[in-house]
């Protein structure tokens, strides 16, 4: 494909002229490993390739997966006859091939017989692309998978509100293909032991927290007693860009292979979202949009805050959706709420959600948490058991008895003071996450 000399791809090119990136091992790997060449319809991703078509008020959209010779469409729209029982193209006549040589990014063409990218391209005429956008299909290791792609008949130009719908409807595409790998993964554990079950909760959470510079870290999850089942608490810590870092916990309404559907959406999402919007509720707000695009079968409550290091400690915005508010214990033992009221995502279109700044300084910490931590009961069948409830304010109390500790003492003490409130039986699952700026010299 002569027209592919054009272009830059990171990867080099094929003796053919097309993206190296195309022959891939590992990426022709998670390809197949999606399950969906040379399947038939199905009416999740058909919804969201009419959604494409009619969002971006263009004649035709096609979900694509990609392999080392042919552009297979998984969803179709606008084709008729032989091209839409065929349901696949060289892919050297596919300009989905861009896609996955330009590693990740998205191609937006205007007029293809004019660009000088596509213009020598030999499908321009035969398929009458006037006009080509398409964003990428991505797996959850950086792997082009295929394009979620949309052409019009004529030259035009694309408006952002078009471009923004159509990136979304990718992730959700995305979305879908991950989770589905990531439920069959989890309906295989459940049915084999609490063990593999309990795998499974550990994989929908980070194995470990990735160090931030300048602050010290630390996590915990502690499941209900006697529950074998998987969850939906869950927390995240990344490098969202450049110094800004992300922190994040939600807790998904409900347990079994529903409850991880939606987690392991959440964290796709905010991974992806986090990077390009530096407001926590944007990036929840969008979340919320997903989860309604996918009918989540769950809602979620979360907790979000963007933070970056200064001088003097640490600064930050945080988000609350419909989750407990965050706590911040400043150097000396005072405790103070974070957050304001934000709505719970996956059940209204619209939900309301403010942003709140803050600021840590030498000794302080910001603790995040799931309600297992301030709604704590006791076991009511054990003899002589208390009946009170461990709440809100019992857990700001032994957050102040923390001054001093580091964030791991600090979520030891928490975890004591609940296991010997409740004697070693836990109502509810309990995430845990904790940052602190370390005291001066």
């Amino acid at each position: 494909m002569n027209s592919s000399e054009r272009v830059a791809f990171p990867g080099g090119v094929r003796a053919d002229g097309l993206p190296a990136a195309l022959s891939d091992p590992v990426r022709l790997a998670a390809v197949r490993a999606t399950g969906l060449l040379d399947t038939g319809r199905e009416e999740a991703f058909d919804d969201l390739a009419q959604m494409a078509a009619a969002t971006t008020r263009s004649g035709r959209a096609f979900i694509t997966l990609v392999d080392g010779r042919r552009s297979f469409w998984k969803a179709s729209v606008g084709l008729e006859g032989d091209a839409a029982g065929e349901r696949q193209n060289p892919v050297e006549e596919s300009f989905c091939a861009f896609l996955v040589g330009l590693a990740g990014e998205p191609l937006v063409v205007e007029d293809a017989a004019a660009d000088p990218r596509t213009r020598a391209h030999p499908s321009v005429a035969p398929m009458r692309i006037g006009a080509w956008a398409g964003y990428p299909i991505m797996s959850p290791d950086g792997e082009v998978l295929g394009s979620m792609c949309v052409i019009d008949d004529g030259p035009r130009r694309w408006t952002p509100a078009e471009l923004s719908s159509l990136s979304t409807m990718a992730r959700a595409v995305g979305n879908e293909i991950n989770l589905r790998a990531a439920l069959q993964r989890a309906e295989s554990a459940l049915t084999a032991s609490r063990d593999l079950a309990r795998s499974l909760q550990d994989s929908l959470l980070p194995p470990s927290l990735r160090p931030v510079p300048g602050l010290d870290a630390a996590a915990s999850y502690l499941p209900a007693s006697g529950d074998a089942g998987v969850v939906g608490d869950f927390y995240d810590l990344f490098q969202a860009r450049g110094p800004w870092w992300t922190a994040v916990m939600g807790d998904v309404c409900g347990k079994g292979t529903e409850a991880a559907k939606v987690t392991a959406l959440a964290r796709y999402t905010l991974r992806a979202d986090a990077g390009e919007h530096l407001s926590p509720a944007v990036v929840l707000d969008r979340l919320n949009t997903a989860m309604r695009a996918q009918r989540a079968p769950r809602f979620l409550t979360a907790v979000h805050a963007t933070f970056r290091r200064t001088a003097s400690g640490m600064a930050g915005r945080l988000c609350l959706a419909g989750h407990p508010p965050a706590l911040i214990r400043r150097a000396g033992g005072r405790v103070q709420q974070l957050g304001r009221a934000g709505m719970l995502l996956g059940v209204f279109d619209a939900v309301r959600l403010a942003d709140v700044r803050f600021r840590l300084g030498p000794g302080d910490l910001l603790l995040l948490y799931t309600d297992g931590a301030c709604e704590a009961r006791p076991d009511p069948t054990a003899p002589g058991a208390p009946r009170d409830m461990f709440g809100e304010a019992d857990l700001i109390r032994t957050l102040a008895g923390t001054d001093g500790l580091d964030s791991a003492a600090t979520i030891a003490r928490i975890t004591d003071t609940l296991a010997a409130h409740h004697g070693g039986w836990a109502s509810d699952d309990t995430a845990l996450l904790a940052l602190r700026v370390p005291p001066g010299p």
